[in-house]
């Protein structure tokens, strides 16, 4: 790998990152991670978002994988994909932890 190419961590963390880059998108993963099973119900009668705006929202979080389901006419199915909330929980974790900068040490 040449100094000029991401690595793996690197891409799906941006894509996580891209995927969670909007309120109404970060509202439906509170609201689903709160869920014990998958969610089938119409998700913006529970948020306060339009019907059409939660369609592409959810293509948005399923399409990086942070969540899975299915549409169910006229109602839609979908809950945490848990594998990769992990991964996500892993990566923004260690991007975060890897500051090496101390309380006394950085600028202020």
């Amino acid at each position: 790998m040449s100094n000029k190419e991401y690595n793996i961590n690197q891409e799906q963390l941006a894509r996580f990152a891209k995927a969670m880059g909007h309120p109404a998108r970060i509202a439906i993963l509170q609201f689903l991670a709160k869920q014990n099973t998958c969610y089938f119900g119409d998700i913006n009668e529970e948020l306060p978002i339009s019907k059409a705006t939660v369609s592409q929202h959810l293509k948005e979080l399923k399409e990086s994988g942070l969540i899975q389901g299915e549409v169910e006419m006229p109602k839609v199915k979908y809950c945490i994909n848990r594998e990769n909330w992990q991964i996500a929980q892993k990566l923004f974790g260690n991007f975060f932890n890897q500051c090496a900068c101390k309380k006394d040490s950085c600028c202020k």
